[in-house]
């Protein structure tokens, strides 16, 4: 099974759409996901590849899911 470290944007951004987000838009060099449902926005900088696993922590509250839903997305990509 994958950790949460080492995580490429590209995987990041498949997991998020998995989870029916959609990019928002980018501003400089961060991109914002949302969905309808979600208390704020998903922000993540798009200049660190791998994303930085507090990030991805940071994700996963905020989409209120838990890690090991978000690994087993993780593994279907």
């Amino acid at each position: 099974m994958k950790k949460l470290s080492n995580i490429s944007l590209r995987e990041l951004r498949l997991v998020l759409t998995q989870l029916g987000l959609s990019k928002e838009r980018t501003k400089g060099g961060h991109e914002i996901w949302s969905k309808e449902g979600l208390c704020r926005p998903v922000t993540f900088q798009t200049h660190k590849d791998p994303v930085p696993e507090l990030v991805i922590k940071n994700i996963i509250r905020d989409v209120n899911i838990t890690r090991d839903q978000f690994l087993e997305i993780l593994e279907e990509i």
